[in-house]
């Protein structure tokens, strides 16, 4: 506990210093510090989709240096400091696990979701979505919608049954398709997709992670494509779909475990 303790102090320090001394640091502020927080944390994410270690440890220190200079700046200003923010988190923790700091009894993770909900009303949050970051994209944000509205009971019974809903969604999507009104085709675009992602998330499926791991598998196998008709002296926009096939039903057999 001592040598975690001394090595935040460090940071501290460290951030101090730089906060004094190092013109670009002085320069920042909290609104010019945003946009590089969302990269940083786009290449945690692509760390742990990649699951590298030595990346993960870095991108996390990167986060956590963001997180000390928002907590310098503040204290500038005198808004709050980096023991505000540490004593605020250390109280909510405890707040929201009465099943561990308390007398509470939960049986599983999902009970414990479900009472999260619960508190976070208590907390002066007016709707069960209220929690949910307005900036989030997308994707992210149709799984995190769908998982708080189970923790109030707003789910299907039986994973399966989502199966039926995809259907009538894709149905509606083709008919809207036939017809080229393209406002509706949109919604009901959305509507598959959202659908699709209540179905990633009921069998416990990342949609994110699973849609990044297509996108580099495609990659790689495109990667190969090009590289093949290289070395054949060929060029694509030269080149027939069923040329192109072959190569990429090779790359295929080649990226398989």
């Amino acid at each position: 506990m001592r040598e975690k303790l001394k090595a935040f102090e460090r940071l501290l320090n460290i951030m101090d210093e730089l906060r004094e001394k190092c013109p670009w640091d002085r320069k920042q502020t909290i609104e010019s510090l945003r946009q590089l927080t969302i990269e940083e944390t786009y290449e945690m994410a692509e760390a742990i989709a990649e699951n590298n270690i030595t990346d993960i440890k870095k991108e996390l220190g990167d986060i956590l240096l963001h997180i000390v200079f928002y907590s310098r700046i503040a204290s500038e200003n005198k808004d709050f400091d980096i023991t505000d923010v540490i004593n605020s988190l250390c109280d909510k923790l405890i707040f929201r696990h009465p099943h561990v700091f308390g007398d509470v009894q939960v049986k599983d993770d999902q009970e414990v979701k479900n009472n999260w909900e619960s508190l976070k009303i208590k907390e002066g949050n007016r709707s069960v979505l209220a929690g949910v970051p307005k900036t989030l994209p997308p994707l992210a944000k149709a799984l995190r919608i769908q998982d708080k509205v189970r923790s109030v009971g707003f789910d299907w019974d039986e994973p399966r049954q989502i199966w039926e809903k995809v259907k009538e969604e894709i149905s509606e999507l083709q008919a809207e398709l036939d017809l080229q009104d393209m406002a509706k085709m949109e919604s009901e675009f959305g509507d598959v997709l959202f659908s699709l992602v209540n179905a990633a998330r009921l069998y416990n499926i990342d949609p994110e992670m699973a849609l990044e791991r297509t996108n580099k598998k495609f990659i790689k196998r495109f990667n190969y494509l090009e590289e093949q008709t290289i070395k054949k002296g060929k060029s694509l926009q030269d080149m027939s779909l069923d040329e192109m096939n072959v190569f990429w039903e090779k790359a295929k057999t080649i990226d398989e475990p």
